[in-house]
């Protein structure tokens, strides 16, 4: 099939539109339109947004075409040259800040990082850490296993615990329901673990807990920056130079009153994180970090000190200091304004970790089919999500969470939002490199804020690393030589401990220098001066995988495949010019996959090795993983190291088959042009794409992402901003402004979606409001809300506050009293249809035949819908290599110098049957059953998840995945590459969006390419509706209720309930298409006042 014409097996035929139509978009403005509006609007920014709404609204007198003012033609013709001086200052900015700067080969395609930058590597992707093998890793999907899995864990502990975390609520529930389990809530198991002599230690980031506005500076900075004009400046220009400053402070003051530069819009807590847990035990230690806000005076104080002998014009406000600028902004060497400890890790006795995309807080947990509805009118006990846990950061985001049992989200109205998650379990050497993660986070924030407290309850922690496992890598550049002394790598008081260490390092060449000591011979663990782990000197044992069924070494049918072409290729000496492109890719395919199995053999013999020589018997060698980071010097007193965009990167350009990418954002850069985005994992993917294209080859890249980034509001309003702008950028890195991946690889005559798609999720339920609620509260006289509100409190009590948890609860008790002898009619009066979400998994009952009586609203009232946010973070290529980790993609978690993140590559040598393209194909078993038990579960081939029966799933590492090898579900997805997953996997995106559409309108959509089709699509019915979920009255109610059913499009009564159920039992699974062209036409972040140079690189 010839690859630049064709359509996307089993997809609607994609509107150009959606990647453009070369030499000019259809669907977008042309270039010259673009320059003409460019130059008509002013600059795109802070400056130019700030003047047209100055314009618009504070200075009418400036519009020449104001019949109120005759001389306007004047005011318009000094107000624009007087634009046009500050639109050049602000062009300055952007460029300072946006500007080229260092290269690194993760920000500039083919690119060697510059030499200065970070510390050098010969560990691969330049991470601290070298591959270990000798592993076992462990897969969930969601959190209902995950977080069952930590309870076990927690409960074993004996020595420490150590959690690393973005986010982390005491009063979470690791088991559900929480009535039936309230001795496994997060607070209580770390209390009752610190008793038995367990020390625990925390690190949450600790959020911006102020807004910052430009008024700090105002009216003192216009005045300075006034008099900082030379004397021999015109009067005119004196005079114009000074009303733009204070123009644009005063504009900026009426715009920040509800819309400051910065807003605390993060509602987590981490006081009331650290407070709750350390009045719990003196064994518990919480750390916040950073710091970030100066007061107005430092900042003041900052800002004019770089300023003191730079006289002010056009010219030379382009040269202004970045640390000048930065200081505006609360940005400099020593503050954080912006930037997240973004890491979810918990250790438990230096031997188990835990790692992923879940952190341990509200919102978080969910079972495979994600129920959006919590209405349990038969059993409040039944509650599975208390207090602020029921949450739908669309609708509102958490508020006043120290309050963890008040939620303002009635559940009898409104959703809740699902969330999509993956993370993992590891046990073996690879635990080492996230001890020294964790130990050297701990001690730098405890040397830059801590030390001087003089606390008893803060120490540093000590730590004695062991190098079991380590695989070196092969690099361009030679290892030190082996009589070469090894200066270990210390941070000030890192904490490492190496007294009497062997410098004999066996079979393993020895560490470069200037990193952390990776070889230590058998050395005990040491945590704070106390041993751990047992016996000093042994390592503990790790459980082999399950033997393969052909043994490694293998040769695979790509290899057969290659061997075979080679063959054909040198008997046929007259056709080797026309085969050359092909015999070159088959060639490379035998060389990568021999080299491949050959280093999966050497793994499997060293670290079989190394534990002979430990114990004395042989062992299998286990799963070979590396741990990468995002970390710079702020977020880890080291310079920047950025090996998890290394490894993407990396992976990316050598995959041979296909990627999966299922991530919370998709933020990059395929060309410098593409300012402030600076990653270039586009350009890799383009680079892949058109390097298959052009040989012929069936390649793809699946992407599942959110529709909306999880914000609350309407997308058209001002505090909408934040989610737009991201929005945008999503948007320019797929497919619009003219350097996208879509665009490149259009412009070079291929059409991109045969090679790269993108999907989104999305999930409906039923609130059980109907004849059991009315009844219920009719015999008890209590109101459902106010029964359900005692529940939560009793449940959601503070750890140890439980002796008279239900005393008082006057309106739960009575409820209940009311609803334990009631008659049990068609499931409805025990809790069984609480919750439609079984309907579109695999097994569940047809949603027509689900049983409803109304109540106070018809059924078709109760029907629910929102997106399923998806918060993963992890990259499969060829179903042999995974990345799984805390790192989106997006600048903030790959430059390595903005948010803290790790992650771990996963390579397991253990092969499975598989197939790909229709060939056998040996599969990893970690990846492939990863990737196909995300597939089941999109495509609702999965059965609904019971989270009170627990299986192998919901263990600790120790006990392995359990997956269904060979049943008709898992062939469905065996092969990614085949015509026949292909057709189910875009017919059910499909049919699942056109039902979705019609009976719910959700936003973004296909169909809205404009503002004015948003209105029409969207506001008509549900404009207002977030505010009335919020509780705020408003003059004109909205038509319907945030996600609700657009009824009018249904007939009236019983047969418009009906016509509703029928589309919604074509729905299997949550996979829909992402909408791409959702306002194409539009600029989507231009709606209100628009981005600068400085919070670009936040959305980023």
């Amino acid at each position: 099939m010839d690859p630049r014409a064709g359509q996307q097996s089993g997809g609607r035929e994609h509107d150009p539109l959606a990647y453009g139509d070369y030499p000019r978009s259809s669907g977008s403005r042309s270039q010259e339109g673009a320059e003409s509006d460019e130059g008509a609007e002013g600059e795109r920014g802070l400056i130019g947004d700030t003047y047209r709404k100055v314009r618009d609204k504070y200075l009418p007198q400036f519009d020449g075409s104001s019949q109120s003012n005759p001389s306007g033609g004047l005011g318009s013709f000094l107000f624009s040259k007087l634009q046009k001086t500050v639109q050049d200052i602000g062009s300055g900015i952007d460029q300072k800040l946006g500007g080229t700067g260092p290269k690194h080969s993760h920000t500039h395609a083919g690119a060697q990082c510059d030499n200065g930058m970070h510390n050098t590597s010969q560990h691969r992707y330049g991470s601290f850490a070298a591959q270990r093998t000798g592993n076992d890793v462990k897969w969930y999907v969601d959190g209902c296993g995950y977080m069952w899995a930590v309870s076990i864990a927690l409960e074993q502990a004996t020595e420490s615990i150590w959690i690393l975390d973005w986010w982390l609520s005491p009063e979470l529930y690791l088991r559900r329901p929480p009535s039936n389990n309230e001795q496994y809530r997060l607070d209580r198991m770390l209390q009752a673990a610190a008793k038995r002599g367990v020390k625990v230690n925390v690190i949450v980031y600790k959020e911006v807990t102020q807004a910052l506005t430009r008024k700090y500076l105002s009216p003192t900075l216009p005045d300075y920056l006034h008099s900082l004009l030379p004397r021999n400046t015109d009067p005119v220009t004196r005079a114009l130079s000074g009303m733009g400053l204070a123009a644009t402070f005063l504009s900026l003051e009426h715009v920040e009153r509800d819309n400051p530069l910065i807003v605390p819009s993060l509602t987590v807590c981490s006081y009331h994180t650290k407070h709750a847990l350390e009045a719990l035990h003196p064994n518990i230690a919480v750390f916040r970090h950073p710091d970030h806000l100066p007061d107005a005076q430092t900042l003041q104080s900052s800002f004019f000190s770089s300023l003191q002998h730079l006289s002010l014009s056009a010219k030379t406000a382009s040269q202004l200091p970045e640390d000048a600028l930065k200081a505006i902004y609360g940005m400099n060497e020593d503050v954080v304004l912006y930037w997240a400890h973004h890491e979810k890790l918990c250790l438990i006795d230096g031997k188990i970790a835990f790692m992923g995309g879940l952190d341990l807080c509200y919102g978080r947990w969910d079972t495979n089919q994600h129920p959006i509805a919590d209405c349990h009118p038969s059993n409040l006990d039944n509650i599975v999500f208390p207090g602020q846990d029921y949450n739908n950061a669309r609708i509102m985001d958490f508020q006043d969470v120290s309050h963890y049992q008040d939620n303002k989200l009635d559940r009898r109205d409104s959703s809740r939002m699902g969330w999509s998650d993956i993370s993992i379990s590891l046990s073996g050497p690879v635990v080492e490199d996230l001890r020294a993660h964790f130990v050297e986070r701990w001690n730098f924030i405890y040397n830059e804020k801590y030390d001087v407290r003089k606390d008893t309850r803060y120490s540093r922690l000590t730590f004695a690393q062991n190098a079991a496992g380590t695989v070196p890598h092969q690099t361009s550049q030679a290892p030190p030589p082996a009589s070469q002394p090894y200066q270990a790598y210390r941070p000030q008081q890192a904490g490492y401990q190496n007294a009497g260490l062997s410098q004999d390092y066996g079979d393993y060449p020895p560490p470069p220098q200037g990193r952390p000591p990776q070889a230590y011979g058998q050395c005990p663990q040491v945590y704070g001066g106390q041993s751990v782990g047992g016996n000093q000197g042994q390592v503990p044992y790790f459980p082999p995988p399950p033997i393969s069924s052909r043994k490694i070494g293998g040769q695979s049918s790509d290899e057969e495949d290659a061997a075979r072409e080679m063959g054909e290729y040198m008997a046929t000496p007259s056709g080797h010019h026309q085969h050359r492109e092909r015999f070159e890719e088959k060639a490379a395919t035998l060389e990568e996959n021999m080299k491949g199995r050959f280093e999966a053999g050497r793994q499997y013999m060293s670290g079989n090795e190394h534990y002979s020589k430990l114990h004395g018997h042989s062992q299998e060698a286990g799963i070979p993983c590396q741990i990468v980071r995002s970390c710079t010097k702020w977020s880890h007193g080291i310079p920047t190291e950025h090996s998890v965009a290394n490894a993407y990167i990396s992976i990316i350009e050598n995959s041979r088959h296909f990627v999966y990418i299922e991530n919370q954002f998709f933020i990059t850069a395929c060309t410098d042009a593409q300012k402030p985005v600076k990653n270039k994992i586009g350009a890799a993917i383009v680079e892949r794409i058109l390097r298959a294209a052009r040989a012929g080859e069936k390649y793809k890249i699946i992407v599942i992402m959110p529709a909306v980034p999880g914000f609350a509001g309407d997308l058209k309003d001002d505090a909408s901003l934040g989610t737009r702008a991201i929005m945008e950028f999503q948007y320019n890195s797929i497919n619009r402004g003219g350097s996208s991946i879509m665009e490149m690889i259009a412009k070079e005559g291929y059409d991109p979606t045969e090679y790269i798609r993108f999907y989104n999720l999305r999930n409906y339920d039923r609130l059980n409001v109907g004849e059991s609620m009315k009844n219920a509260e009719k015999k008890s006289g209590v109101n459902y809300e106010d029964a359900r509100y005692e529940h939560d409190a009793a449940v959601e009590l503070p750890a140890g506050d439980r002796s008279a948890q239900y005393s008082g609860r006057h309106n739960y008790q009575q409820y209940q009293q009311a609803t334990a002898n009631r008659n049990k009619k068609q499931g409805l009066y025990i809790g069984e249809w609480d919750s439609v979400s079984e309907c579109y998994m695999l097994g569940g009952t047809d949603i027509r035949d689900v049983p409803w009586e109304n109540g106070d609203i018809p059924e078709i009232q109760a029907f629910v819908s929102e997106e399923l946010y998806i918060h993963s973070k992890v990259l499969i290529a060829d179903d042999r290599i995974v990345i799984c980790g805390s790192a989106n993609l997006n600048d903030r978690s790959q430059l390595g110098d903005r948010d803290s993140e790790i992650a771990c590559i996963i390579e397991d040598p253990i092969s499975i049957d598989s197939y790909m393209d229709g060939k056998p194909h040996r599969a990893a078993r970690f990846a492939a059953t990863l990737r196909r038990q995300l597939f089941r579960k999109h495509l609702g081939l999965l059965a609904p998840q019971n989270m009170e029966q627990p299986n192998q799933n919901f263990e600790p590492i120790g006990i392995p995945n359990t997956y269904e090898y060979g049943s008709r579900e898992d062939q469905d997805v065996m092969d990614p590459l085949s015509d026949r997953f292909l057709d189910l996997w875009n017919s059910r995106a499909q049919t699942n969006s056109d039902a979705f559409g019609k009976i719910f309108h959700p936003v973004p959509h296909d169909s809205v390419l404009t503002w004015k089709d948003y209105n029409a699509f969207y506001e008509v019915f549900f404009k207002g509706s977030d505010k009335n979920a919020e509780g705020k009255d408003l003059k004109k109610p909205a038509k319907y209720k945030w996600g609700h059913v657009v009824e009018s499009n249904f007939s009236p009564g019983e047969r418009g309930t009906r016509e509703v159920k029928d589309l919604l039992s074509t729905i299997k699974g949550t996979l829909v298409e992402m909408p791409l062209l959702f306002l194409i036409k539009e600029d989507i972040a231009k709606e209100g006042i628009s981005l600068n140079a400085f919070t670009e690189e936040v959305y980023t």
